[in-house]
């Protein structure tokens, strides 16, 4: 029989579950029959069009998983399988590290295989059907194996540590969890775009050229220490485009797609790239990490609170407390939290992004070259233009496209 904490998490479940139906049928409502003129430089209506039937495609097909996981979840729940894995992992007698290790990892393969087909489905047919997968069965099986090793290396090294941590430390353990994982996430903006990105993606340094030449004038013209510039093989998964700014100090990178630097001009693509470094100038990625690493120290705590609450463990049916059943299961109730967060951290990146076209704008000069990439980068990626504000509230980091040329059109008069 549920007690309080169960129900809280099973409403928090089920209400996640139905706002996020509720709010995919309002954007899908939400479509305008009409191409917005704005954009009649670069959608005709053949691509509008398929621009909509792409956000249906993946809206119906996306409630399949969400449903799913959701069945599974309270399935496993309601059925005693907390209680019946931790049995059986306790019975190979194998410590509690290990053990808590394990019971991880049967949690996390178990889903991953059952999405699995979802996965699968989403990539070599519904991104197939409308022309953006370029990602071959092998690439698709490498990936998946590579992003098992690493799990296995780093995320079983560091949750050995935390459950050491939280089993040996007392009431000071949520403290000392948050030091190791703030030292981990800083260490990781200096380690991941050197060793771990190019597990997955190819950087190849930009060859001299006009382009080249451009980027970095523009660089010294800001004062951005600008060493890495790479093309990134964006083609070799899909067709749609990016580029993207990440790390510290002598690892810092700056990536443009092969499949960006493609189809854009030299303006458009200088003005793209001050975006990003507009990013670094108003130091939104620094600020964005300490806003994470103050989140993990709030989270530590509440959960340091929570694993010694009985009631929290019978609710999911468990006869033994243990730190890594605590964990999963704080994670759970703590999911109404990380909600509201998610909006609230929504808004502030939408925030940053005007932050850095304004910045892009200032400094080249070029805000109608900017408005032109980014109106044939939603074209390119049949990018729904008239999304419904509550999706925007739930899921945009990035403000809506024409709410965003508007603005950049603005301050470029």
């Amino acid at each position: 029989m549920l007690n309080a904490y169960g129900i809280v998490v099973l409403v928090a479940l089920v209400g996640e579950y139905l706002l996020g139906v509720i709010v995919e049928r309002l954007n899908l409502r939400a479509m305008a029959p009409e191409l917005p003129p704005e954009f009649a430089d670069v959608y005709d209506e053949e691509t509008y069009r398929r621009s909509q039937q792409y956000a249906r495609a993946r809206a119906q097909f996306g409630l399949w998983p969400r449903t799913f996981g959701l069945l599974v979840v309270l399935g496993f729940w309601l059925s005693g399988g907390f209680q019946f894995l931790d049995a059986a992992l306790r019975g190979l007698g194998l410590g509690s590290i290990a053990t808590g290790l394990l019971f991880f990892a049967a949690l996390i393969a178990g889903r991953s295989v059952l999405m699995l087909p979802f996965r699968i489905y989403s990539t070599f047919v519904i991104e197939e059907r409308f022309g953006f997968n370029r990602t071959s069965a092998g690439t698709f099986v490498s990936d998946i194996a590579k992003g098992l090793v690493l799990g296995a290396i780093l995320g079983g090294g560091f949750g050995a540590l935390i459950l050491m941590i939280f089993e040996q430390a007392g009431s000071q353990a949520w403290l000392l969890c948050w030091g190791a994982t703030t030292a981990v996430i800083v260490l990781m903006q200096f380690v991941a775009p050197a060793w771990l990105m190019p597990i997955f993606i190819k950087f190849t340094p930009m060859e001299d050229g006009a382009l080249r030449t451009r980027i970095f004038e523009y660089a010294r013209s800001v004062d951005f220490p600008l060493d890495n510039l790479f093309v990134v093989d964006g083609s070799r998964r899909s067709t749609k485009a990016n580029a993207f700014f990440t790390g510290f100090g002598k690892t810092r990178r700056i990536g443009l797609f092969d499949t960006l630097i493609e189809r854009h001009s030299t303006d458009e693509l200088v003005a793209v790239l001050a975006h990003e470094v507009g990013h670094y100038k108003k130091k939104h990625v620094t600020r964005g990490m300490w806003i994470s690493i103050l989140h993990l120290g709030v989270l530590f705590f509440v959960f340091g609170y929570f694993m010694r609450q009985p009631a929290l463990f019978e609710a999911f049916g468990m006869e033994s407390m243990s730190v890594y059943a605590g964990l999963v299961f704080c994670a759970l109730l703590y999911s109404p939290v990380e909600l509201v967060l998610g909006i609230v951290l929504n808004a502030r990146s939408r925030k940053h992004e005007y932050e850095a076209d304004a910045f892009a704008v200032e400094t080249t000069g070029m805000g109608r070259a900017l408005a032109e990439g980014l109106k044939k980068l939603a074209a390119d990626s049949l990018a729904n233009l008239t999304p419904h504000p509550a999706y925007v509230l739930l899921h945009h980091t990035h403000p809506p496209l024409r709410e965003r040329v508007r603005a950049i059109l603005a301050a470029s008069t």
